[in-house]
C-alpha cells in the first residue's frame, strides 16, 4: 500500500517550510531511515528520514517550494502500483489557485500560479519563478519546465537566462497575461547561435568598477529583519551604559582554567559566568523578566535567558529554560549545546521561543560599547562589552568590563533598569561570593 509524505511541523509556530534539496529522485529505491529530503523553517534546518521502505512513486513538491505544514510532499509504494486517488488535482482538473498550493505563504493574490496560452498549450508557473521572470526579462517561450506536472520553477528560468534566453519586458508581461509571444519578440533572443567573435570583446575590456552581483535575502534573514524592524518602531527603547571591575571574574575564570579540567570546568567561558549572573539578577525585577503583549505584562516565574549566537545563516536567540536553577557547570554545558545545534541548523522553533530576557556579548569582538536592539515582545536585552583597562582615583589600574542595557521604556522606568544594571555590576564584581548564594 502506498504511502503520502507530509512535510513535519517543527514546533507549534511553524505553518509551512521550504525544501531545499531533495536526496530521492522518483524511481529510487527507499528503505527506511533514508533521508528523503532537506527543508527548512525561517530559522532551522532539518533532513525528513523515510519511515517506510518501497520506492518513490511520486514527487510532488519541488526544490525551493514552500509548502504547508502536513501538506503531501512524496509518495512511496509499490512499482506499478494505482496511486491516482493519492495525487493532487492536475492541472486539466485543477484551477490555477490550486495548483500554487504549495506557494500559500505569499499573500493570496500573489501565490496564485500563472497560467498562460503559448500555442496552444497551458503553461503554469510558480509566483517564485514569475517573479524572477518579470525581474530578469527571461525568454519564457524557451523556458523547459521541469516542476511538477509540468510547472515552470525558479531553477527552470536561471537554467534559461545561463542560456542567454531573453526578451523584451513586453513579451515577459504578455506571456503571463495569456497572451501569445509575438513573433517579432523572438529575434532578439540571445545565444541561439555562436557568438561572433566581437561578442567576446566584452571580456577584455577594463575591469568594470561598478559591477556587482545580487542575491535575494534568505528566509532567515527575512525573518531577523522584520523582527528588528518591529522592536525599533513599536518600542520606546532606552540604552544605560555601565561597567564594573572585573577582576574577581577574570582571576576566577584563570582559575577554573588552571586547575578546573580534573572537575570538568574548564570549559566555562566568561559568558557563562555573565549568564548565570543574570540568571540570578533577573527574578528580582518582574517588569525586566517579561514579555509585553497587547498591553499585557507576561511575567516569568523563571529566568529563561536566550543568548543571541552568531551563525553563518544569521543571528539565532536558543533560550536556556529555568536558568536560574542550573549550577554554573550545567547552565555552561546547556549553552554549548544549543550554541552547537545553532551553528548546524539544528535548533527547534520551540528552543527558541519563550525567552524572557536575552544577553548578546559582543566583548570578544572588541567592542566597548554599543546599543542592542531588544529581541520582541521581551521588554530588555542585555549587551556584554570587552574590558577596558581604567584608572582608579588611587591611581590601580583595573579591567572595567562593560554592560549596556536596553530597556522598553513604555514597560520598564529609568530607575529599575538602572537598579538591575547596578545589581548585576555588583553580582559579576564579586562573582565567587554570587557563587555561595
Amino acid at each position: 500500500m502506498a504511502n503520502v509524505v507530509i512535510m513535519p511541523r517543527q514546533g507549534q509556530s511553524v505553518e509551512s517550510c521550504i525544501i531545499t534539496t531533495w536526496q530521492k529522485k522518483k524511481g529510487d529505491p527507499v528503505a527506511v531511515g533514508d533521508i528523503l529530503f532537506s527543508y527548512e523553517t525561517d530559522k532551522s534546518a532539518f533532513d525528513e528520514p523515510a519511515q517506510v521502505e518501497g520506492t518513490m512513486l511520486e514527487i510532488l513538491a519541488a526544490e525551493g517550494d514552500v509548502i504547508p505544514c502536513l501538506d503531501p510532499v512524496c509518495i512511496i509504494g509499490t512499482p506499478g502500483e494505482d496511486i491516482s486517488a493519492l495525487l493532487p488535482k492536475t492541472a486539466d482538473t485543477a484551477a490555477p489557485a490550486e495548483e500554487a498550493k504549495p506557494e500559500e505563504t505569499a499573500p493570496k493574490a500573489e501565490a496564485e500560479a500563472t497560467v498562460s496560452e503559448s500555442a496552444g498549450e497551458r503553461v503554469f508557473i510558480s509566483p517564485r519563478a514569475r517573479h524572477l521572470a518579470l525581474e530578469t526579462g527571461v525568454d519564457l517561450t524557451k523556458v523547459t519546465s521541469t516542476g511538477p506536472h509540468g510547472r515552470i520553477i525558479e531553477r527552470d528560468i536561471n537554467k534559461a537566462l545561463d542560456a542567454g534566453f531573453t526578451a523584451t519586458t513586453e513579451a515577459v508581461e504578455a506571456f503571463l497575461a495569456g497572451h501569445p509571444m509575438p513573433v517579432e519578440e523572438e529575434a532578439p533572443v540571445k545565444a541561439e547561435t555562436p557568438a561572433p567573435a566581437p561578442a567576446a570583446a566584452p571580456a577584455a575590456a577594463p575591469t568594470d568598477f561598478r559591477a556587482y552581483d545580487e542575491e535575494p535575502m534568505s528566509n532567515i534573514r527575512k525573518v531577523i529583519a522584520k523582527s528588528m524592524h518591529a522592536s525599533l518602531s513599536e518600542m520606546a527603547q532606552l540604552t544605560l551604559n555601565s561597567s564594573f571591575d572585573a577582576t574577581n571574574l577574570l582571576a576566577y575564570r584563570a582559575k577554573l582554567k588552571e586547575n578546573g579540567e580534573a572537575l570538568g570546568l574548564s570549559k566555562i567561558t566568561i559568558n557563562d559566568m555573565v549568564l548565570y549572573a543574570v540568571s540570578r539578577v533577573l527574578p528580582n525585577y518582574p517588569e525586566i523578566n517579561a514579555n509585553l503583549i497587547d498591553n499585557t505584562f507576561r511575567k516569568y516565574k523563571h529566568a529563561n535567558v536566550g543568548m543571541a549566537v552568531d551563525t553563518d545563516r544569521g543571528l539565532l536567540v536558543p533560550v536556556i529554560f529555568g536558568a536560574e536553577t542550573l549550577t554554573l557547570a550545567a547552565l555552561s554545558a546547556n549553552a554549548k549545546t544549543l550554541a552547537g545545534k545553532a551553528r548546524e541548523g539544528k535548533l527547534t522553533p520551540d528552543e527558541m521561543s519563550g525567552g524572557s530576557f536575552t544577553v548578546s556579548n559582543l566583548g570578544s569582538m572588541g567592542v566597548e560599547s554599543f546599543t542592542p536592539v531588544i529581541n520582541p515582545p521581551q521588554t530588555a536585552i542585555l549587551g556584554v562589552c570587552c574590558t577596558v583597562n581604567r584608572l582608579k582615583a588611587d591611581g590601580t589600574v583595573y579591567p572595567a568590563m562593560g554592560l549596556s542595557l536596553t530597556f522598553d521604556h513604555r514597560a520598564v522606568d529609568g530607575a529599575p533598569a538602572a537598579k538591575f544594571l547596578k545589581e548585576l555590576c555588583g553580582a559579576l564584581e564579586n562573582f565567587d561570593l554570587l557563587l555561595a548564594k
